[in-house]
């Protein structure tokens, strides 16, 4: 009897992970006012084959006077993305098009605006420094987090 016990509580449990897993494999990430993101660390379990990043604009202005966006580069490159960025305009949501050293983006969102990114694990490294930033001009050098593929 305990062993059949055994089997149907494992059996649960195997069901209830199954279906945890994919939430492992997403964040919500809000954008605030005070040029804050929240969490300003994210860890990506390497056993999820794709990462879902939701923003959520907590504020109230407008994408054009304080948007948000959610934009991750390795760490060493996030300065020259920026400074690219900035020199490409608002017409491309101060990112520069085409610009391969983006690994995932949202578009830039108005208050109370949500977008999301999924984006392939298989673009991250373990061991690489991540970065991920608003690239809102007056946002970009102090609204920004840290990302880490876990082994």
């Amino acid at each position: 009897m305990q062993s059949r016990l055994t089997l149907t509580l494992a059996a649960l449990l195997m069901t209830g992970a199954a279906h945890a897993a994919p939430d492992a494999c997403s964040i919500d990430v809000e954008g605030r006012p005070g040029k804050q993101f929240g969490p300003d660390h994210i860890v990506v379990p390497s056993t999820c084959k794709d990462f879902t990043v939701r923003l959520i604009h907590t504020g109230k202005n407008s994408k054009e006077k304080a948007g948000h966006n959610w934009v991750l580069t390795k760490t060493e490159d996030i300065d020259r993305v920026m400074v690219d960025g900035i020199k490409a305009g608002a017409e491309h949501e101060f990112l520069a098009p085409g610009d391969a050293r983006i690994l995932a983006k949202t578009p830039m969102l108005g208050g109370g605006e949500t977008a999301t990114v999924t984006f392939p694990v298989s673009r991250l490294a373990a061991g690489q420094s991540y970065t991920y930033y608003c690239s809102f001009p007056a946002h970009a050098q102090h609204m920004r987090g840290t990302l880490v593929l876990q082994p």
